[in-house]
């Protein structure tokens, strides 16, 4: 490969970096101030000079404009800002997860309640949630049973989730989706709330433990 085709890959995996102050090879740009004012087209000497003097960064925002519009701005500060920009979009877009719980329709009361408590977790979490009801056998005949079952669940946790597909029978299984109604970033956000207060009243209370025994010698001393 040529020296100029090497520099041409080099240039497109840049491409969403902007070019600033001597990297701007152009012999004018429409600059603009660091509020946002505009000066006008200027040569990029001048321009540079001004950044120089302000201690701040010419950096080109629009290289494709004729000529090209430069901004003067703390170009350090501006990328710090746009990454933690993007890392908070990226905190917002907690995708939803889908998780399953599997139950029969003859289920006695206290694996019921145990699976209940698996759905009042997975909705407290943002997630929603699969149930199927598995028939067997001759409870293939009684698919009331699964119904009653599901409705049950859905008004036992009513708070926390609503029915985002109501009960339907998919073979030998009926099959209900229930929704949380915060959202998981929402949900993500208090349980990461509640953890901290926990963990501080947890280290108030160790404070107050180890503080007790310190007490102790004094007492021996006026009893003596």
């Amino acid at each position: 490969m040529s020296r100029s085709g090497h520099l041409s890959v080099t240039k497109e995996k840049h491409i969403s970096e902007p070019r600033i102050n001597d990297r701007i090879r152009v012999p004018e740009v429409r600059l603009v101030g660091p509020n946002g004012e505009q000066v006008g087209i200027v040569r990029v000497e001048d321009a540079l000079r001004l950044a120089a003097e302000a201690d701040l960064d010419l950096v080109e925002v629009a290289p494709m404009a004729k000529p090209p519009v430069a901004k003067l701005m703390d170009y350090g500060k501006y990328k710090y800002e746009a990454a933690m920009k993007a890392r908070e979009a990226r905190k917002n877009q907690v995708n939803t997860v889908i998780k399953e719980i599997k139950l029969r329709p003859k289920i006695d009361p206290h694996d019921y309640g145990t699976k209940k408590g698996h759905v009042v977790r997975f909705l407290k979490g943002g997630d929603k949630v699969k149930v199927t009801i598995m028939f067997r056998g001759r409870e293939q005949s009684r698919p009331e049973l699964g119904f009653r079952l599901l409705q049950r669940l859905a008004e036992d946790v009513v708070e926390l989730g609503t029915v985002e597909s109501q009960p339907k029978q998919d073979g030998r299984n009926m099959v209900m989706v229930l929704a949380p109604t915060k959202k998981k970033a929402q949900a993500m956000a208090e349980q990461k709330a509640e953890r901290k207060r926990r963990d501080e009243a947890a280290r108030g209370a160790e404070g107050t433990e180890a503080a007790e025994p310190a007490e102790q010698p004094s007492e021996t001393a006026d009893a003596g």
